[in-house]
């Protein structure tokens, strides 16, 4: 064997063995990514009547925000009883004070400090999400004890000294992919070492009622052997427009400078603001789970569009300052083909509404048809419109400062997608004679 032949044997031979550490890699990935729960095609979930109407839910809450849960259940009209539950932000205490019953003992801060080993057994269901962290592996599977020091280790040992029937973990859909699905595998495991029968799947808001794209993943522990199957989607009844106020304070308006940026030429070559429909919208950059940078439109509804009365919208703006730039995309809906013109085509995805910017982080709201002209002016929108938009009613009160309100709503679960769950779910079969 000439010397050339043994190199290229032994190149082969390293290959075959990267080759086949690449498919070991692989196969071990496959064993971290877990199969969603699939959705229901039988079950009408928004036409299913409550079971046990007498029946009251106990309800425990971390990581509580303003109560998204406990508001489903106030819509639901379903009888209830807050056990526990606690924000380390005061601000949203101040807001879920203010708008559900429940005994300052009963509320706690931290919790990291929260023993929950008085309510053992006194929990029907419990509802949380954390923070998504990386677990430390070494190498071997990681159980309970393991995730200690983590914000999800706290709503395990939750889990762990209540007991509820039922709990729901929210989170954003890219947990699933955390540290390459060993995040996911981690804390599915721990959920099954504490004894319950787990489900998930990303769901997103606007397949449940709300126009606003808005993905998360909602898990499902179940301390009996189930066969839920996640609910159906159902088509959307409301655009942007039916979540807007009539009668709207002036401070929401953007002032003229803005309105310039919005319509230069330099906004234009940098799309930096979104605008989407019937209803335009715009977003600050690099914003997250903070609406105060949110901006509709408000068209001028006695004048013709033309594109001479746009072009008086056009001006040169060399400096503008940053609190001006809103977010990215603006050319793709307000100066393309169609829109320039004033309305976006008339043929769209859905009659009545449709997201259409996908986005993990931030929330993006969308209707159809839209129209511009040269008087029309550009707002916010207000804490009331950005809660509507994560289903809260007009009942819910709001007590607290627009920026605080605007991070609340941001933050909390969208309350349409909590009522389809424990509809599907029926959850007041689960509920307590009290």
């Amino acid at each position: 064997m000439t010397a050339v032949d043994k190199d290229i044997n032994e190149t082969s031979e390293k290959i075959t063995q990267i080759r086949s550490i690449v498919r070991q890699k692989q196969d071990k990935q496959k064993e971290l990514l877990l199969t969603q729960t699939p959705i229901s095609v039988k079950d009408k979930w928004n036409e299913q009547p409550i079971s046990h109407p007498d029946r009251t839910v106990r309800i425990g809450s971390v990581f509580s925000g303003i109560g998204a849960v406990e508001h489903a259940f106030q819509r639901l009209g379903i009888k209830h009883q807050i056990i526990f539950a606690g924000d380390i932000d005061p601000r949203c205490k101040q807001s879920y004070f203010a708008n559900y019953s429940i005994n300052e003992e009963d509320w706690f801060t931290d919790i990291r400090e929260f023993d929950a080993t008085k309510y053992a057994d006194k929990v029907d269901i419990l509802v949380g999400g954390a923070p998504c962290q990386p677990f430390s592996s070494v190498g071997h599977r990681l159980g309970f004890e393991d995730a200690r020091g983590t914000l999800f280790y706290e709503f395990a040992r939750v889990i762990k000294e209540t007991q509820p029937k039922i709990f729901i973990f929210e989170n954003v859909k890219g947990l699933l992919n955390h540290d390459k699905g060993r995040t996911w595998r981690v804390i599915h495991d721990i959920f099954e070492e504490l004894g319950y029968d787990i489900k998930f799947r990303i769901l997103n808001s606007c397949e449940y009622g709300i126009p606003q794209h808005r993905e998360r993943v909602f898990c499902i522990g179940f301390r009996e052997k189930t066969d839920f199957a996640y609910p159906s989607p159902i088509s959307l009844e409301y655009k942007m427009y039916d979540f807007l106020e009539d009668y709207i304070d002036s401070k929401y308006f953007l002032k003229e400078k803005g309105i310039k940026f919005v319509t230069s030429h330099r906004n234009k070559e940098k799309r930096y603001t979104q605008i989407n429909g019937e209803i335009q919208l715009c977003q600050k950059r690099n914003q997250q789970f903070n609406w105060h940078g949110d901006f509709i439109f408000h068209p001028d509804s006695e004048l013709t569009p033309t594109d001479e009365a746009f072009d008086e919208f056009i001006f040169e703006v060399k400096d503008v300052e940053e609190k001006y730039y809103l977010s990215e995309k603006v050319a793709r809906y307000v100066l393309a083909g169609g829109t320039k013109n004033f309305k976006t085509s008339t043929k769209t995805d859905l009659e009545i509404a449709r997201p259409l910017l996908h986005s993990m982080h931030k929330m993006h709201r969308a209707g159809v048809d839209n129209y511009v002209t040269h008087k029309g002016r550009i707002r916010k929108l207000t804490p009331r419109e950005c809660l509507r938009l994560m289903g809260f009613k007009d009942s819910f009160n709001i007590v607290v400062s627009d920026t605080a309100t605007y991070q609340q709503a941001g933050n909390s679960i969208v309350v349409d997608v909590i009522i389809a769950l424990l509809k599907q779910m029926d959850i007041t079969k689960y509920g307590t004679d009290l």
